[in-house]
This record gives structure tokens, C-alpha cells and sequence, in this order.
């Protein structure tokens, strides 16, 4: 059996040892390094072997070639000046005789954590400063459950290399996010501890939970969206019983899709400002807003606009743009007063919200060329003044509306609208699944709040913003805030993972997914390259797939891209999986070629008997080998 799963990742940041000998060593004083003299100059000045690298340094006391020491920075001016730290390491000295004389002349203590920081850096030859080893010996003591040690010796080895702050907080969310399961655990379990909290802002704490809400049910937007198709075809159809439509219109004015006073009379009267003629609106209800408010005399352009729109629409089908022709076309036998254009704009609404509506079981993850899809255009046709970053947030309050209702109707509406949203899952409903889940998070809230265009009031609802401010109130309980900064260490963690290093550029995403009560945890680790342009080439990279779902179990998927040649290998403990996915590589293959992508071939494999499975370093692209997920006896 398998004694180790797939707990964590090395980052890919590290480059092979030929790419790293090529950079200079940069050096800060106070760093401590293991050093070998090849060479000795005039003044003191020797030529200093630093693992594969070399530096020309002056020297407080004159040493010989051929001897190793331990050396510390004394400074960095026009010339780095070294401190002898320990005397020559002979080579009957064991580097457990080794660390402890450098220990004893640094007046550190031999602790075992302080050894295991000391032998890591030993090994890996890289510069420490005593502040640095002191710091890490003590969240080396206190290491977080499920942390290794290992974890921790590798994320303090990045802090050094990539000279992040030496904090407790920078330490954290760089062990927390290199794991690759437990974000849904850690989500749940701050969700818990949030709603039994009670000496905290009430408003910040609906506002968190209405918004991890979302996050936990990243389809429920689409769940909304069925449920407002339905109650716009009831609403339209006078067929309908007066009751049924009732049900509907109350149900819409909860959810604050509808004002208070609409009545089955009035519901679809608009409530927006005018759209200039100038502009080519691409929501329907925009576009309905500049018909109502066109003059007589700019009825041509008017009707230009409404054209323009129609034609455009992939959302719409080649019969419905006829039928919408056809209604323009009788609108332009009229005469053009000001009372004709009013009703051919109430027309006009009755039937986009009708054909929208019908369109809506078909396109449930589809948007068109502006990103709306059929739901949103039935949206701003009854809410036109409603900013777009606010759609899911009235889509879940329909879902939220509708459960909550006394009504067994509307319960049932929503059951049934669920089951609708899972059996049109794909692709495209994992995507926007993974969107909405990441968006939600706020793990690009700093780049999004330096980006003027955004809409600030929107990016405030996001978790990441709300959890700052959740932990500013020094009275908010201890295991609150516990489970807040682990939570807050995961997402700060996949920033800190992710970065460029020149041409490479990597991305670390983790996502908590729950599709109608299964839970998983994915983890995406993105390596590619950087065109001249500044772009990612997309011809060349590789992804890494960590996931844990509640049928599979654990899965690890390493795809490979080469010149837009797609190779994928599965590495999963089914035996079935095989005859199981046979039927899907068509599919797969035609999605490929739909983006211009060629598919090589998918590997299925099973993880070794007896073996421990461990993620190391994924190699630069241009090397051969094959060292993504290594299977180690």
C-alpha cells in the first residue's frame, strides 16, 4: 500500500542547477554560507567557491587555498568583504562536526531544530544570516498540524531565495498553501466557527457568510437563472393560472428582482436611465431603455440600434431574429409618434424576455461575444439599472428567496431547477464553477483594487477584503481568529507560489468545489513560458492537477503541452478508470481541436504498490526529463 499521498508541492519556481549557475550570487550582509578558496589574490582577495558559483571577495584574515569554511558577510560595498566564521572543515570532519562548530562560534544552541535548519542549508549551499536561522527555529517548534518538516525547511528555503519578508505570517501561508488538499475543510470549518461567533459586526458578518455561501454553491447562479426563466414564462403566458403567477411575481419581488409594488399589470414597466442613440447598448435592458426614451424624430436610429442588437446576439436563434425582424418591420408601417414607439418598445421587451427565457435551458453555461448569457439579458430587461457585478449575487437571492418560501411550489421549483443545473454540468460548468469560486475568494483583490476600472463596491464583497477586517477587531473569539488566519494563510499562500522567474512563469491556484452536496479539492500548478511580447505562450507548458473528490478519491493529472501537442497522464488507484474514460477521449479530443490543440495520447496509471508518492520540482520545459510527479521506492 501506498505509506504517503500526494500532502504538498515543492514550487516550480527553482530552476535546474545549468540555469542557476549562470546568475550572480547576490549576497546580503549578515548571511552565513559554506565556501571553499580556489584562488587568492594581492590585498586579501580570493576567488570563493559558493556551490556551483563563484565570487571575489576580501578577506579579514589571510586562508589558504584549498580550505572550506564557513564564511559570513561583513559587507556589500564596491567590494563583499567576508568574515571567517569557523577554521578549515577537513575532510575527516563529519558535517554533523561541521554544523556543531559553527553553531558553537555563532553562540547559537545545538537545539535539533536548529541542526535540521543548519543541515538543509548545508546541503543546499545556500546563505542564512543568524537572525533568519533563529526565526525559523521557532516555527520549526511549533509547527502547524499536518505541516512536515520537510514543508517548512522548503518554504523557509524560498523566503531565503526569494527575499521575502522573515515573518510568521509570510512562513504560514506559504506551508498552508503549498498543500494540496483540506481548503474545503478549511473553508467549513471557518464558516462554523463565523456563524457561532457573536460579539462581532453583524453586518460584516452576514455580508461573509452570505458571500462563502456563494463559494460553497458556485452553480447557484445558474440555479437562479432557471428558476427567473421560469417565473418570466409563467408571467407571459395567460394560459397560466392566476395563482401560478402570482407565486411567480412574489417570488421575483423578494428576491429584489422586482420592485414591491409590481403587479401582474405593470411587472415589466421600466425603471432605468435613458440610453444615449449614440452608443450600441449590448444588455437587452439597455437596449429597451434607449427605444422607450427615443423622440420621434430619432426613431431611424433607434430602430438601427435595435437591429444592430438583434443580429448581433448569439444567444438567439436564426427563427427568433426572424420573428423580431418581423416585429420591426411592422413598427416602421406605422407612423413614428412618440405613443407607436412606447408599445413597440413594450413589445420589444415581451418578446427578448420571451425568447431569452425559452433559450435559457439550452445555454445554461453559454455566454455571447460581451460574456452575458441568456439569464443576464433576461436580468437587465427587469432590472436595467442593476450593475452586471451584481447579477449572481440577485441570482442567489432568488435560490435563497425561493427556498426560504412557505410556498411547497417554490420549494419544489428550486429541486427541480438543481437537477436541471446537474445534468447540464460540462466543461463549461466546471469553469465557470472555478471561476466563481476564485472570483468569490478575492485571491486577485490587491491586483483588482489597483485597476480603477472595477467596481470598488463589488471587489468590498469579496471574501478576502472582509476577512481583513474581520481581523483587525481585536474582540473577535480566539478560535475565530484561528481559523481566519489559517484561512487567510491559504489564499495569501497561492499568490506567494505563484510568480515569474524570467521567461517562467508560475501559477498555483487551489479551489474548493462543491457540486450538489460532493465536495473536492482542486489545486492547479501552471508552469509556462513568456513570450518576447510579454504574453504567455500558449504553444508550450505544463499542468499539474491535485485533486481529492469524494468517488475517485485522490487524482493526479500531469498534462504536458509541446508546440500545441497535448499529452496527459492519470495517475489514479481505479481500476476501472480506464474502460471508464475510453468513451471520453473523443470528446476530449475534439475539445482539444476546437482550441487548435493536437492530442498526443492519455495514460491512465495506477500509484505503485509500496511506493511513496511525493511531488518534487517540475523541470523547465526545455528539459527532457520527466520529473513532474516523482514515484520514488
Amino acid at each position: 500500500m501506498r505509506i504517503l499521498t500526494f500532502t504538498s508541492f515543492n514550487p516550480v519556481q527553482s530552476q535546474p542547477q545549468t540555469m542557476q549557475a549562470n546568475k550572480p550570487l547576490v549576497l546580503r550582509e549578515g548571511q552565513i554560507f559554506h565556501g571553499t578558496i580556489n584562488k587568492l589574490y594581492p590585498d586579501q582577495t580570493a576567488e570563493v567557491q559558493v556551490g556551483q558559483q563563484k565570487l571575489v571577495a576580501t578577506l579579514e584574515t589571510p586562508l589558504k587555498v584549498g580550505d572550506s569554511h564557513f564564511f559570513q558577510v561583513s559587507s556589500t560595498g564596491a567590494q563583499t568583504e567576508l568574515k571567517v566564521v569557523t577554521g578549515p572543515m577537513t575532510q575527516a570532519m563529519t558535517p554533523q562536526q561541521q554544523m556543531n562548530q559553527l553553531l558553537q562560534n555563532m553562540n547559537l544552541p545545538p537545539t535539533k531544530e536548529l541542526q535540521q535548519v543548519m543541515s538543509h542549508f548545508m546541503k543546499e549551499q545556500m546563505p542564512i544570516s543568524r537572525e533568519q536561522l533563529l526565526a525559523a527555529e521557532s516555527w520549526m517548534k511549533t509547527l502547524p498540524e499536518g505541516v512536515t518538516k520537510q514543508d517548512a525547511l522548503v518554504a523557509i528555503q524560498r523566503m531565503v531565495e526569494l527575499k521575502m519578508p522573515f515573518t510568521t505570517q509570510v512562513f504560514q501561508s506559504l506551508v498552508q498553501g503549498a498543500k494540496l488538499d483540506g481548503m474545503s475543510a478549511t473553508l467549513q470549518n471557518f464558516m462554523n466557527q463565523l456563524e457561532n461567533a457573536t460579539n462581532i459586526n453583524n453586518q460584516l458578518k452576514t455580508n461573509l457568510m452570505t458571500q462563502l455561501q456563494t463559494i460553497a454553491k458556485p452553480l447557484d447562479a445558474e440555479t437562479g437563472g432557471v428558476l427567473l426563466a421560469r417565473a418570466v414564462q409563467r408571467l407571459t403566458d395567460n394560459t397560466v393560472s392566476m395563482t401560478n403567477r402570482l407565486q411567480a411575481l412574489n417570488m421575483l419581488k423578494e428576491a429584489g428582482i422586482l420592485p414591491q409594488n409590481a403587479t401582474l399589470a405593470n411587472w415589466q414597466s421600466q425603471q432605468g436611465q435613458s440610453q444615449p442613440l449614440s452608443t450600441q447598448p449590448v444588455q437587452a435592458g439597455q437596449l429597451i431603455q434607449q427605444v422607450m426614451m427615443a423622440k420621434q424624430e430619432e426613431s431611424a436610429q433607434m430602430l438601427q440600434n435595435v437591429r444592430t442588437f438583434v443580429q448581433n446576439e448569439t444567444l438567439l436563434t436564426t427563427e427568433q431574429k426572424g420573428q423580431l425582424q418581423q416585429l420591426m418591420d411592422r413598427f416602421t408601417q406605422l407612423p413614428q409618434t412618440k405613443q407607436a414607439i412606447e408599445i413597440f418598445a413594450r413589445q420589444l421587451q415581451e418578446q427578448l424576455l420571451k425568447v431569452f427565457s425559452a433559450n435559457n435551458d439550452h445555454h445554461l453555461f453559454t455566454q455571447n461575444k460581451q460574456g452575458l448569457s441568456t439569464k443576464d439579458q433576461m436580468l437587465s430587461l427587469l432590472k436595467p439599472d442593476a450593475a452586471v457585478a451584481r447579477y449572481d449575487t440577485m441570482f442567489q437571492a432568488l435560490v435563497r428567496a425561493s427556498v426560504e418560501s412557505t410556498q411547497p411550489a417554490m420549494q419544489a421549483a428550486v429541486t427541480q431547477a438543481e437537477a436541471q443545473v446537474q445534468n447540464a454540468v460540462d466543461s463549461k460548468a466546471m469553469e465557470q464553477a472555478m471561476k466563481t469560486v476564485l472570483k468569490g475568494l478575492g485571491i486577485s483583490y490587491e491586483a483588482a483594487l489597483a485597476n480603477k476600472a472595477n467596481d470598488m463596491q463589488a471587489l468590498a464583497q469579496q471574501v478576502k477584503p472582509q476577512l481583513l477586517a474581520l481581523l483587525q477587531d481585536a474582540q473577535i473569539p480566539a478560535a475565530l481568529r484561528d481559523s481566519a488566519e489559517l484561512f487567510m494563510a491559504r489564499m495569501n499562500g497561492m499568490q506567494l507560489l505563484s510568480g515569474e522567474n524570467g521567461h517562467q512563469h508560475q501559477l498555483v491556484m487551489q479551489v474548493p468545489l462543491d457540486f450538489f452536496g460532493k465536495q473536492m479539492d482542486a489545486t492547479l500548478q501552471w508552469n509556462g513560458r513568456m513570450g518576447d511580447d510579454g504574453k504567455i505562450d500558449a504553444d508550450f507548458a505544463r499542468v499539474l492537477f491535485y485533486l481529492n473528490m469524494e468517488s475517485l478519491q485522490e487524482t493526479v493529472i500531469d498534462m504536458q503541452v509541446q508546440n500545441r501537442i497535448v499529452t496527459i497522464t492519470v495517475f489514479n488507484d481505479d481500476p476501472q478508470l480506464n474502460l471508464l474514460a475510453e468513451s471520453l477521449k473523443q470528446s476530449l479530443k475534439a475539445g482539444l481541436a476546437d482550441k487548435e490543440y493536437r492530442l498526443s495520447g492519455v495514460f491512465i496509471k495506477q500509484f505503485e504498490k509500496g511506493i511513496v508518492g511525493k511531488v518534487t520540482k517540475m523541470s523547465n520545459l526545455d528539459s527532457e526529463s520527466h520529473n513532474g510527479v516523482d514515484i520514488r521506492v
